[in-house]
């Protein structure tokens, strides 16, 4: 295969894979605390034998998630709250802390709060959130504090990745920093509120076309190398 082959096979892995960053974007519209995800090209420039020559190739070398803020919706559960700002909870998952922004928390029958999936949410100083049971009233302050029946219970720990653009998407609304986290001084928490997806429909759907489109070009443009390359080792061997 050529240059030209290679280069094109080179986008075509990265057009895929932005298709499928794109699909999983769409189908997490209505998640909970969901941020879309990007895919970055990076642009490869190699000297080629002879003077001036050159190979440029592009991939898709990395994922870039939108920090945009999503929706407020309210709920009115006294167990769901919402971060206005930046900022994440931290929950504890079977594989390890976990951030998210997902805050449509859920009280266990032993008093926890925990996300749907049963992921414990952790206070500011990274201890399980606990209301009692009895408990009839639960309210929220912006700075994060916790009272059952007018009585402080702890503060909601709010975090940030000491390296924001090392953040990684373990699965859906939970996200993982591999440096590690530090608290996060200057967000608000507003309860009865949940934080919608920040996926905007109309941009991945159009931005879905623009990419099925150029994969469908570079498609026939490999067809194209196929036939040229196939009627030239006909022709050859008919020469012979």
């Amino acid at each position: 295969m050529d240059n030209a082959g290679y280069t094109t096979l080179t986008r075509q892995a990265g057009l895929l894979r932005e298709m499928q960053v794109v699909a999983h974007n769409i189908a997490n519209m209505s998640t909970a605390g969901f941020r879309a995800e990007g895919v970055i090209f990076a642009e490869h420039v190699r000297a080629l034998e002879g003077e001036g020559d050159s190979l440029s190739m592009a991939s898709a070398s990395a994922r870039s998630l939108s920090p945009r803020q999503g929706a407020l919706e309210q709920t009115g559960s006294p167990f769901h709250m919402a971060i206005e700002g930046e900022g994440f909870f931290l929950v504890a998952t079977p594989e390890g802390e976990a951030l998210t922004r997902a805050g449509n928390f859920v009280r266990t029958d032993t008093g926890e709060l925990a996300t749907p999936d049963g992921h414990l949410l952790l206070d500011a100083g990274g201890a399980p959130v606990f209301v009692p049971p009895e408990a009839t009233s639960v309210m929220l302050a912006q700075d994060g504090t916790l009272s059952a029946d007018g009585q402080p219970l702890t503060q909601i720990g709010l975090w940030q990745p000491v390296d924001p653009t090392e953040l990684e998407r373990r699965s859906g609304a939970l996200f993982v920093a591999p440096s590690g986290v530090e608290p996060m001084l200057d967000a608000t928490l507003i309860q009865g509120m949940v934080e919608r997806s920040n996926v905007d429909p109309i941009t991945q759907i159009a931005r879905m076309i623009e990419v099925q489109r150029a994969y469908e070009m570079g498609q026939g443009f490999l067809d194209s190398e196929n036939d040229r390359v196939r009627d030239f080792l006909r022709t050859a061997g008919a020469r012979q």
